[in-house]
């Protein structure tokens, strides 16, 4: 497979959404290729800014994150795919 010249897959903004701009940031600047954040599943190892929350303190909260969301950040987080297929395997186990 070639790979592309440009590197406009990494990037999306979805003016058109109702919730946009969903996060404290430029709403330019805003990647809305990971809407729901793929590293969720990772808990407290996510790399994100978050916050439990609840009675509990077992919701997690990461309205004030936006690791997914910033153009820079599309690498880390296709790197942690290996991680997330990892807690997806012992989970079907």
């Amino acid at each position: 497979m070639d790979i592309p010249a440009t590197e406009h897959y990494k990037f999306f903004n979805h003016t058109a959404c109702e919730f946009y701009p969903c996060h404290d940031m430029p709403a330019e600047e805003l990647n809305c290729l990971f809407c729901y954040c793929p590293l969720y599943c990772l808990g407290s190892d996510c790399g994100g800014n978050f916050r439990y929350v609840g009675e509990a303190g077992d919701i997690k909260d990461c309205s004030a994150c936006t690791v997914p969301h910033r153009r820079e950040n599309y690498d880390y987080i296709m790197r942690q795919f290996e991680r997330v297929k990892d807690i997806a395997r012992r989970r079907d186990s």
